[in-house]
Formats: C-alpha cells, structure tokens, sequence
C-alpha cells in the first residue's frame, strides 16, 4: 500500500460492504490462517453478516471502528456499552495479511480511548476461546487480565465452548 498510515474511525453505513469481508478473512476459512488470530481451526461458516454490521452501526450503545490503510478499510473493533461504567469489546480484527505489526494494539488504543469518552467506561471486558492460550497471553500483554468468569460459546456447537472472561480497568 502506498499509504502506510493507520486511520481509525467510526464506521458508517457505506462501510459494510468493504468491511464485511476482511472480517470473514480474519475470522474464517483458509485466508484466515494467513494470520495468527483467526478461529478457521475451530469453526466453519460466516462470522457475521451485513444485517448484523448495520444493527450494530444503528444502535446507541454500540460503537463500531474501522481501520483503513492505503484507502482500504483493513479491520476493525466493536465497543458496547454495558452499563455501570463496564463495556465489551469485540469483534477485533486486522486482515491476516497484516497481522503481527502492531496494527490491533492501535485499535484496542482506540477501542478503550471511545470507551472512556462515549461511555464513561472504567473497565473493559472481553471473552475469548478458553483454549487460545497465545490469544489470551497477547491481551494480558495489553494489560487484561482473566476475572475467573467463564461464559458459554455464543453458538451452540458439539463438544461446546467456553469463553474466558478478560477485564481492564481504564485510566482517567
């Protein structure tokens, strides 16, 4: 890419088609093990869809951000709100074709900055796959720490999955 430049910002509606792919490719399927952050060993299917971008988009409590570099839109990251000072971040991604250079650090940065001003968040909580130990050592780097809180895969699937629940208390 030309532009080497990261730019973070909200996502807009005109977003979602160009967005809706890298997604998939972080996520699933054989590109996804381009990268290190993907679930193609784990699970089949889609991720998400269109439908499920633009509800996020529509609602108050949700904040979706996008990474573009070079003009393209190359990941992105989902904060909800939670109440009581606590949000959820999910839906992190960066296209496998440019992981491991630093590019997610800048978008959970990001994440955290939009949790503290549209929310008046204090923690940050996330879930991972309790068996992607290299995943949840990279978010403990980034200061998240495991509560002891597991929850259930959002997917019914045989045998199922737990999720660790990591936390963050944020700076003021």
């Amino acid at each position: 890419m030309t532009d080497s430049i990261l730019r973070i910002r909200l996502a807009a509606f005109p977003d979602l088609p160009h967005l809706h792919p890298v997604i998939e490719r972080a996520y699933r399927g054989d590109a996804a093990r381009g990268g290190w952050t993907h679930e193609a060993d784990l699970l089949d299917g889609t991720r998400t869809d269109l439908a499920t971008l633009a509800a996020i988009l529509a609602a108050p409590g949700e904040r979706l951000l996008v990474a573009e570099q070079g003009g393209a839109i190359i990941g992105c990251v989902q904060v909800s709100d939670r109440g009581s000072g606590i949000v959820y971040l999910g839906l992190l991604c960066i296209d496998p074709s440019l992981q491991a250079a630093g590019l997610g650090r800048q978008l959970i940065a990001a994440a955290e900055a939009t949790a503290r001003t549209a929310f008046a968040a204090t923690v940050v909580e996330m879930t991972v796959i309790d068996s992607r130990a290299e995943l949840i050592a990279y978010y403990e780097r980034r200061g998240y720490r495991p509560t002891g809180e597991k929850r259930p895969f959002p997917i019914p699937l045989d045998p199922p999955f737990s999720m660790v629940v990591l936390a963050k208390e944020l700076q003021t």
